[in-house]
């Protein structure tokens, strides 16, 4: 089934927050800090408020006059000794300081955005500079500017995961050890669509409408009134179209609030949409994790233990997810496919005056399966192992499965060697040394990686995921759910999910992203757990479909129920036969429908894996990398639709080839001000990027869902960072190269290889 989206959304008539308008809207801009760190000692709004057409300026204090709250971050679970994460007020507008450049100081509203837009320039604000640190390392030096009065140090939060006794004692007695730092750095999400909102209020109802880029109602809903305090059926949240997210859109951010707030003192809708420039300096950012890590082995290459030390940036303030996401996203599976006796992970998380770090595809798994990946190549290097065989040395066997990690959590199910078997064969492993002379001869230097990863997938936030379906008249059917798409296909794949349960023709199936009620609970596009976890709720709903029709067929054919067989989309009692789409119709009258129903289900988190291998080609004359061949070979378990999977792991794999070679958002150290600002200076992939990309199943299907499914959203990018950065390591090896942190760009390729090939300098 090809992607039901593509031909609205490449036609220009998919419907985006920027394409919302309500009567006699009003427009917004907001005054951001162009400075990282400064007490505010004035802001006068005096001649913006004079020009006609400006209706408010808002400022940090409207927001407390409105009683809203701090935005939220999701972890209340202790740290190492039973600490509790430090969680400083992140404010909706900013109140007596500003702590990054971009922060939200005030909000303009005015009759059109252009006018919104020079009135701001026309407030006078006065700042007092203050130090700013950009680095966790600064942050936590001493005598370093504090940013927040209640978090002594800027440290946040220390956690830590395993048994670090186990993992010391594994160490003393290991033949072999390995250590080597490597930095996952700080990224911008750069969606198609930037962010923007539409705030309505109804006074006669007390109810706020707001539309705006979200991954799912729930999730938002949830946000949003943790910061406003409202009760649920007084907040309506809308977006139909979203223009890419991975994280980024799935955060409530301040100028959601801000709109609230001037929607219900004017008495009017506001609406904002934010520029390019908005979403480098204001958007959560992704990343931002040094992992140092050690891999300790016996004498014939078995894996005796792994621990991490790593440390995360959080920004400026705790983000929705950023905590989160450093701590037991990132240690969950810091085994990777590997049988390691004993495992042990610590993570520091600072502030610092940058952009706070939030979710960003695959929020930490490919961060972690990077530094797995990494480190057992290093060590392979290091100790004289061939890399393909220390892993496979040390593979999970499919036998193990259940698997019981050494920090608590079980693999549901995987064959880690025959994914990586299958992997060797497609990309002809074996032949890549004639194919490393022939690059040679043609003066270039030619390498091949490896990365065997594995992921956590479909975690929620709510214990269960809800689903809905109305009939029309005609007998077609509107499926609806909270998570929200945004590009993964839930138009083309949900209706199949239950048009394959029933047995009929995907034509009669539609897939709507707003719910008809708030009543219904679930979560969010997020984690790989759209298919597993709503899909699954979906194909409960197709069974239960069946279930609630057949009294009705039975009687529509004057049998008893018993007699009814149900196969092929149709009821059958012998030679008597009807349709289900048939009776549907048929049921057809006043609302609700006979068959309107809803379904749930509870299903349990994955482990996606895959074994993905990247050939690359470096021009030591330029520094210039090509990516000339690349295989993945991933176990999603059941896949329902290749063709949205193919398109997922594509796109995953050229966004983790953009970290690999290009992305950083880079701070000055002094200043803390965003260097990166826009695409002049911040690198992003293109579709020539990769020459020859094979997409391939191994599926291994879960017991954990309806649908044996595994997820795949972060596939892509969690195999692909290993894989590319272990093949340009490789390409270098031959220089006496052992490891470059990402971003592995022409001029520090260029660099590396001058300083490789250059003699030492005579004492």
């Amino acid at each position: 089934m090809t992607r039901r989206e593509d031909a609205r959304l490449v036609t220009g008539a998919g419907r985006y927050t920027a394409d919302w308008n309500f009567e006699g809207q009003l427009h917004a801009a907001f005054l951001r800090a162009d400075r990282a760190h400064a007490e505010i000692v004035r802001c006068d709004a005096a001649r913006a408020l004079a020009v006609p057409g400006v209706r408010a300026v808002l400022t940090g204090e409207d927001a407390r006059a409105a009683g809203f709250k701090s935005l939220p971050n999701i972890v209340t679970y202790p740290g190492k000794g039973g600490q509790q994460v430090k969680k400083p007020h992140h404010p909706v507008l900013a109140m007596g300081r500003v702590r990054f450049v971009g922060e939200a100081v005030a909000m303009v509203v005015a009759d059109s955005a252009a006018l919104a837009e020079d009135a701001r320039d026309m407030i006078d604000i006065e700042y007092r500079d203050l130090p700013a640190v950009a680095s966790f390392d600064a942050a936590v030096a001493a005598g370093a500017p504090q940013l927040h009065d209640d978090v002594p140090g800027n440290l946040a939060f220390e956690y830590e995961s395993g048994d670090e006794q186990a993992v010391a004692a594994a160490f003393a007695r290991a033949r072999y050890v390995s250590k080597v730092t490597m930095e996952s750095q700080r990224l911008v999400g750069n969606m198609l669509e930037p962010r923007a909102c539409l705030a309505a209020f109804d006074p006669a109802s007390g109810r706020y409408s707001v539309h705006a880029p979200m991954q799912g109602a729930g999730s938002m809903r949830g946000q949003m009134i943790q910061v406003t305090g409202l009760e649920p059926g007084r907040l309506v949240l809308v977006a139909q179209d979203v223009g890419g997210s991975f994280g980024v859109h799935g955060a409530a951010y301040p100028e959601y609030f801000a709109a609230m707030i001037a929607a219900r003192k004017l008495g009017r809708p506001v609406k904002w949409v934010g520029t390019r420039s908005e979403v480098f300096m204001s958007d959560f950012h992704g990343r931002a994790i040094s992992l140092t890590g050690e891999l300790a082995l016996d004498a014939d290459g078995k894996f005796l233990a792994i621990r991490f030390d790593d440390r995360a940036d959080l920004g400026a303030y705790g983000a929705t997810f950023g905590t989160f996401i450093a701590t037991r996203n990132l240690t969950i599976t810091m085994g990777g496919v590997y049988r390691v006796p004993a495992l042990y992970a610590r993570t520091r998380l600072a502030y610092t005056n940058t952009v706070p770090v939030s979710a960003y595809r695959g929020a930490g798994r490919p961060d972690i399966a990077y530094a797995i990946e990494r480190l057992v190549d290093y060590a392979a290097t290091e100790h004289g192992f061939d890399p393909v065989e220390l892993r496979r040395k040390n593979l999970i066997p499919k036998a193990a499965m259940p698997y019981k990690t050494p920090n608590a959590g079980t693999y549901d199910s995987g064959d880690f060697e025959g994914v990586m078997d299958d992997a060797l064969q497609r990309a002809g492993w074996s032949g890549f040394p004639a194919r490393r002379a022939a690059a040679q001869r043609a003066g270039k230097l030619r390498g091949i990686g490896i990365a065997t990863y594995l992921e956590a997938g479909g975690g929620g936030a709510v214990p269960k995921d809800q689903v809905a379906v109305e009939f029309d008249r005609n007998g077609a059917m509107t499926l609806y759910a909270l998570t929200q798409s945004s590009g993964q296909g839930h138009e083309t794949v949900f209706p199949q999910i239950v048009a394959g349960a029933l047995g009929i023709d995907t034509k009669h199936v539609r897939f709507h992203p707003r719910p008809p009620t708030a009543d219904l609970v679930g979560n969010a596009t997020g984690g790989s757990r759209g298919v597993l976890g709503t899909g699954s709720a979906f194909r409960v709903l197709g069974e239960k479909l069946i279930e609630r029709a057949r009294p009705h067929a039975a009687a529509r054919l004057k049998v008893p129920e018993s007699a009814l067989a149900y196969s092929s989309g149709k009821f059958r009692a012998g030679r008597r036969s009807i349709g289900f789409i048939e009776l549907a119709r048929a049921l057809a009258g006043p609302r609700p429908h006979p068959l309107d129903m809803t379904a749930e289900g509870t299903f349990g988190a994955t482990y996606p894996n895959g074994c993905h291998i990247a050939e690359v080609e470096i021009d030591p004359e330029t520094g210039a990398t090509s990516i000339d061949r690349y295989t993945a070979v991933d176990d999603l378990g059941n896949v329902i639709n290749h063709t949205l999977v193919e398109g997922q792991v594509q796109g995953g794999v050229v966004q983790g080839a953009g970290q690999a070679f290009g992305e950083h958002a880079i701070y000055d150290a002094a200043t803390a001000q965003l260097l990166t600002g826009s695409f002049l200076d911040y690198v992003m992939p293109r579709a020539g990027w990769m020459r020859e990309l094979g997409v391939y199943d191994h599926s291994v299907p879960t017991p954990l869902n309806a649908l044996g499914a595994k997820g795949v959203g972060e596939a892509g990018c969690t195999g692909s960072l290993p894989a590319l950065v272990n093949a340009a390591l490789d390409a270098l090896r031959p220089l006496g190269i052992r490891h470059l942190d990402m971003p592995l760009t022409p001029a520090r390729l260029w660099t590396a290889i001058r300083r490789a090939s250059s003699p030492p300098a005579r004492e």
